[in-house]
């Protein structure tokens, strides 16, 4: 007869066992990155080169709803990925109860700039940040505003459900894809400034994140972007004159 404790074994065993495997590990740990969303893969394939690395990831939102002790599931499968890593979120709601070794949970708005640097003054520079939090256009973009310039250089910032872009009950727009105050537009307009030494606008000014974004990778309802030095030269540009 297997025993629960037994069971508890086995769990570890497979948890082990599937480490470098971010799918399987998703449907361990029952999150919907695995379940209803179809996003581990890229997972899999843009945070492989920091698995062993002793990162700091903070994840915005825990789950759960107002449930104190509903949520989490996300967050321990990074921990289990990262052996190394160290793991933060935050959530409007009290979570604290789901915190454990590694996990670290803070209350608070997304969008209260006040409240994001007393976190970044506890945990210190971040290599990863992903906004799974309350998918409201304005605070996706708000929040990305604060957080990516605390983003370690070498770092990368993850939007996640970009499809409320296009929700009305959460600020998007299906009819007008270049409305500036939805999320997909606004990072959209984003992907332009990697290509900021070619624009024919003399004594331009690039902005920060002309200058700080590296690659934008576009997926279904997910967006991956590369923090650091966007300086390489035009071949035929000089200071943005032809």
């Amino acid at each position: 007869m297997i025993t629960k404790h037994l069971l508890k074994i086995i769990n570890i065993l497979l948890k082990k066992f599937y480490t470098f495997n971010l799918a399987k590990l998703g449907l361990m740990f029952n999150t919907d990155k695995a379940v209803g969303h179809f996003y581990l893969p890229h997972y899999q394939k843009h945070f492989r080169p920091y698995k062993f690395k002793k990162i700091k990831l903070l994840e915005i939102g825990v789950g759960g709803y107002e449930h104190p002790n509903y949520g989490g599931h996300s967050l321990r499968m990074w921990k289990s990925y990262f052996w190394y890593g160290k793991i933060f979120s935050l959530d409007i709601h009290d979570k604290s109860a789901l915190e454990e070794s590694r996990i670290k949970i803070f209350k608070g708005s997304q969008v209260d700039k006040m409240f994001l640097n007393m976190v970044l003054r506890q945990t210190g520079e971040l290599d990863l940040i992903i906004d799974d939090g309350s998918h409201i256009n304005e605070h996706v973009i708000e929040t990305f505003k604060i957080l990516f310039p605390k983003l370690k250089d070498g770092g990368i910032y993850v939007i996640e459900d970009t499809q409320a872009s296009y929700w009305k009950d959460k600020g998007g727009d299906s009819e007008n894809l270049n409305n500036p105050k939805t999320m997909m537009s606004f990072f959209k307009s984003l992907a332009d400034g990697l290509n900021h030494k070619e624009f024919i606008i003399p004594d331009y000014t690039p902005s920060y994140f002309d200058q700080k974004i590296r690659s934008m990778h576009f997926y279904h309802n997910l967006i991956f972007i590369y923090k650091g030095d966007n300086d390489e030269p035009s071949n035929l540009v000089v200071n943005n004159i032809r």
